[in-house]
C-alpha cells in the first residue's frame, strides 16, 4: 500500500486526489495531509481519511478546527506544520498552488520522498534547482499536469527518453478567436467558463490568456532536459489529444481521453500498472473531428511573454510567475481588465532585476520583489480599467 501526505488538500487537485485513494483504498493510504484555509473541507478530510498527521496552514482557521480533530491525527498549524506533513509516507503529492508549492517540493526531495507534482510553479521558478535536488536525492518525480502526464506516458514513463520533439496541446481556452475589443469586454466570469476542463479559479484564468501554456513549456524544459526549440505547442480545442511525442524516426505517439485530471493524478501513484479511474472509454464514432490549430505567439502577449522570460533564463520566470498571480488576483476581483493582466507581468519584467538562482532565498527575493512591483503598477491605475 503507497502511504501518501497530500500537501493542498482543499484545491481542486487535492479533492480529485482524494477520489482517487476513494476509489482504490487497497492501494492508498492519505498519511498526512495540508491544506491552506478550508477549514472546513479540511475537517470532513481528517474525519474521513484519519491520517496520522493533519496541518492547516492559516492560523485563525487551525483555531476553527482545534479541538475537532479525530483522536489519532496529530494537527499543527503555519508552515512548519505544512513541512512537518512531509516526514510522513512515501510519496507526497504536491497539490498545493502558487510559489509556496516550490518549497514543498524542494523539502520533499530533501527528505527522499518520491513525489506527484501538480504544482507548474515549481519547475517555472526553480526547475533546475529541483531537478538537481531530485537526481541528488535519488527519487523519482511523476507529473500530474495532464499535457506532461500524457508526455510522460509517451515516452515510457521516463523523464530521460530519447525524443525529436515534445508536442504540448492546449485547449485555446474560451478567447481563442476574440478580437482585442473583445477581449477588453472580457469579465472573470467569462474567464472562468472554460469550455473543456474543470479546473481551480487561477489555472482557469491561466487557461484563459494562454500563460498556462508558457508555464508547459518552462516545465517540460526541465522536466526533458531539453532545450526550448524541441518543444512545440498546438492548439487542440476538443482537449482529447493531451500532448505528443515526436521520435527520430518520424513516430508520433499520442495519449487521447476525455478530459480528466483523475487519470493523470491515479497514474502518477500507480505507474507503470494501470488501473480503473472512472473514466468514460473514448467514443470514436460520435467524437467527430479533432482539429489542430496553430498557437501564434505574437497573438497571446502573456504566452509570448512566458516564452520570452523563458529565454532569458535565470529569475525571469519566478517574476514571470510572480506577478502572474498577482495580476490573476486583482482581474478576479474586477481591479483589472483581462488585458492588462499581460501588461502587469510586462511592466513587472521589465523592473526585474537579472539573478542568477543559487538557492531558495535567490527565488524567495525574486518573488517578493515582483509581487511588489506588480501590485505597484496595479495600484496606479485608475480606479475603473476598461
Amino acid at each position: 500500500m503507497k502511504s501518501i501526505s497530500l500537501i493542498g488538500s482543499t484545491g481542486s487537485i487535492g479533492r480529485q486526489t482524494c477520489s482517487v485513494v476513494r476509489r482504490h483504498r487497497e492501494e492508498f493510504r492519505i498519511v498526512s495531509l495540508v491544506a491552506n484555509t478550508s477549514a472546513e473541507l479540511f475537517l470532513r478530510q481528517v474525519e474521513e481519511f484519519r491520517p496520522e498527521f493533519a496541518a492547516l496552514i492559516d492560523e485563525e482557521a487551525a483555531r476553527s478546527v482545534r479541538g475537532k480533530i479525530p483522536a489519532g491525527t496529530r494537527f499543527s498549524s503555519g508552515i512548519d506544520g505544512g513541512m512537518e506533513a512531509l516526514t510522513y509516507g512515501d510519496t507526497a503529492v504536491i497539490a498545493a498552488t502558487g510559489f509556496a508549492g516550490f518549497k514543498y517540493t524542494l523539502e520533499a526531495a530533501r527528505l527522499k520522498k518520491n513525489i506527484a507534482l501538480a504544482n507548474k510553479e515549481t519547475l517555472v521558478c526553480g526547475g533546475e534547482l529541483v531537478m538537481r535536488e531530485i537526481s541528488r536525492a535519488g527519487v523519482s518525480l511523476m507529473p500530474v499536469d495532464s499535457e506532461h502526464s500524457a508526455l510522460w506516458q509517451a515516452l515510457g514513463f521516463r523523464l530521460d527518453a530519447p525524443f525529436r520533439r515534445l508536442i504540448i496541446t492546449a485547449s485555446g481556452g474560451p478567447f481563442y478567436s476574440y478580437t482585442e475589443e473583445q477581449l477588453k469586454k472580457v469579465t472573470f466570469r467569462d474567464a472562468l467558463k472554460h469550455p473543456t476542463w474543470n479546473m481551480g479559479a487561477k489555472i482557469t484564468i491561466d487557461s484563459a490568456t494562454l500563460l498556462n501554456k508558457g508555464f508547459e513549456v518552462i516545465e517540460a524544459k526541465w522536466l526533458y532536459g531539453t532545450e526550448l526549440k524541441k518543444i512545440h505547442t498546438l492548439v487542440q480545442p476538443e482537449s482529447i489529444i493531451h500532448s505528443m511525442v515526436e521520435f527520430d524516426d518520424g513516430g508520433i505517439l499520442a495519449q487521447l481521453s476525455y478530459p480528466s485530471m483523475e487519470l493523470p493524478i491515479q497514474l502518477a501513484l500507480t505507474y507503470p500498472k494501470r488501473m480503473d479511474c472512472g473514466l468514460k472509454p473514448l467514443d470514436f464514432e460520435s467524437l467527430g473531428a479533432l482539429r489542430f490549430l496553430p498557437l501564434e505567439r505574437k497573438r497571446f502577449p502573456c504566452y509570448d511573454l512566458a516564452l520570452s522570460a523563458a529565454e532569458a533564463g535565470d529569475n525571469y520566470p519566478c517574476a514571470l510567475n510572480a506577478a502572474g498571480e498577482i495580476a490573476v488576483g486583482a482581474f478576479l476581483k474586477e481591479r483589472i481588465s483581462f488585458p492588462l493582466i499581460a501588461e502587469t507581468i510586462k511592466r513587472t519584467l521589465e523592473k526585474v532585476s537579472r539573478t542568477r538562482i543559487d538557492g531558495y532565498e535567490a527565488l524567495a527575493e525574486t518573488d517578493a520583489a515582483a509581487r511588489r512591483y506588480a501590485a505597484e503598477f496595479i495600484a496606479g491605475l485608475p480606479a475603473k480599467t476598461e
